[in-house]
């Protein structure tokens, strides 16, 4: 049955960077682009190769040991992304934030638009460390989409700022001890507190963050315009204040009870209450985006149980240097903080060690789309403004390239 997973493992990875062939596929036979444009979704993948591997369990073991495998998963991640990008993405959320970048942008001396986006690719990555990666994602990917990831943008480029984007919500999550999946799943076994990931991980990262961002926004500085969501809608309303805080506050509840999803789902349908009750200063609801994200990170969290037999043997056989480098490989294939969590399984695990080892799965978080758990929500925002309305996996790999050598190279040799 490992087998057989590691297979399904493959082949979902694969599947991953064949995407978008299948949305041309859904050009070319009409009569059947329904199937072909499901099949295109990059966020569908690992949810659907889950459903497989439970069918073939069921099959190879019987449904009760198929049954009791899935219900011994963990979806508290897939939840918690789930409900912070909803929140997150709310009207009253992207306003409040969008004002203050605004507000920001026009004080500093060079032109608004360069200065807005590089805080959305610096800043915004930055505050995940407060408020977590995936809530990063999700106001970053709002604030730039309508500034950088356009239709007619040159693809070169929105390949590049969306591999700094990845890279830096991957890496700026990690001055505090709980904001970054892979960090999170290693802190409290390893006695790692915020001021540990500051003083060791935290200003490496944050330089590495505004030398990606520098450059980024240098070469996309033609392109830029100052269109956001947030503009948008301020356009079109101005939120009660009493509204904003509300939203605020429940957000902020979220984010303290993410470990605790009977908490922040009874959270979450208080908010679903509040948007219903006043409609008139809300946005649409991004409720079919987030459930796809749920459904990808869900399908991780299922595919990736049963790849404990080959990953640990690998991340316990190698020397401190080796695993810096096996980890960032390894998470272009794999969400890091399941990388992470194999190697809080290790007894007696050197310093060095533990440090090469998150240093690598946080620098490779934005390989690809399931090297990070923010990642899908980044592609499911944004895939719009692509050609073919979808994320090329390839690109996006060979886009993040450069950042992912600055990240690694500020983490290792700083």
């Amino acid at each position: 049955m490992e087998s057989i997973a590691a297979l399904l493992f493959a082949l979902a990875v694969v599947h991953t960077f064949t995407a978008r062939q299948f949305e041309r596929l859904a050009h070319r036979f009409p009569r059947h682009s329904g199937v072909f444009h499901f099949l295109g979704e990059v966020e569908v993948v690992f949810g659907l190769w889950a459903i497989v591997l439970v069918a073939v369990m069921a099959a190879v073991m019987g449904g009760a040991e198929a049954i009791a495998y899935a219900e011994s998963r963990n979806y508290t991640e897939p939840l918690f992304v789930f409900v912070v990008m909803v929140m997150a993405a709310s009207r009253p959320i992207v306003q409040t934030i969008g004002r203050l970048l605004d507000w920001t942008a026009r004080r500093m001396p060079v032109r608004t638009p360069v200065a807005a986006a590089w805080l959305g690719l610096a800043v915004v990555p930055l505050l995940g460390s407060l408020i977590t990666e995936p809530a990063a994602m999700t106001l970053a990917a709002l604030m730039l989409a309508g500034q950088m990831f356009r239709k007619d943008v040159p693809e070169r480029v929105k390949y590049l700022a969306l591999g700094v984007l990845f890279v830096n919500v991957s890496i700026g999550g990690t001055l505090t001890s709980y904001a970054a999946p892979p960090v999170l799943m290693v802190a409290a076994t390893w006695g790692w507190d915020s001021w540990f990931m500051l003083t060791h991980f935290g200003w490496k990262s944050a330089l590495a963050v505004a030398i990606n961002a520098t450059v980024a926004t240098f070469v996309l500085r033609k392109h830029l315009t100052h269109t956001t969501r947030a503009d948008a809608d301020a356009a079109a309303d101005r939120t009660p204040l009493a509204l904003v805080a509300l939203h605020v506050a429940l957000l902020a509840a979220v984010i303290a009870s993410a470990h605790h999803p009977v908490i922040f789902l009874g959270l979450f349908l208080l908010f679903l209450g509040m948007a219903q009750a006043y409609p008139q200063h809300q946005s649409r609801l991004i409720l079919r985006e987030a459930l796809l994200v749920g459904f990808f990170l869900g399908g991780l969290v299922v595919l990736g149980g049963m790849q404990q037999w080959w990953l640990r043997p690998m991340v316990e056989g190698m020397e401190p240097l080796m695993l810096f480098f096996g980890a960032l490989g390894l998470t272009a294939i794999t969400d890091n903080a399941a990388l992470t969590y194999l190697g809080s399984l290790i007894d007696g695990i050197s310093d060095p060690a533990k440090y090469m080892l998150v240093a690598g799965a946080v620098a490779g978080g934005g390989l690809t789309v399931i090297a990070n758990a923010p990642n899908p929500a980044g592609v499911a925002l944004l895939k719009a403004g692509f050609q073919d309305g979808t994320v090329s996996v390839g690109a996006l790999l060979l886009g993040a390239l450069l950042p992912t050598a600055v990240a690694a190279t500020a983490l290792l040799v700083l």
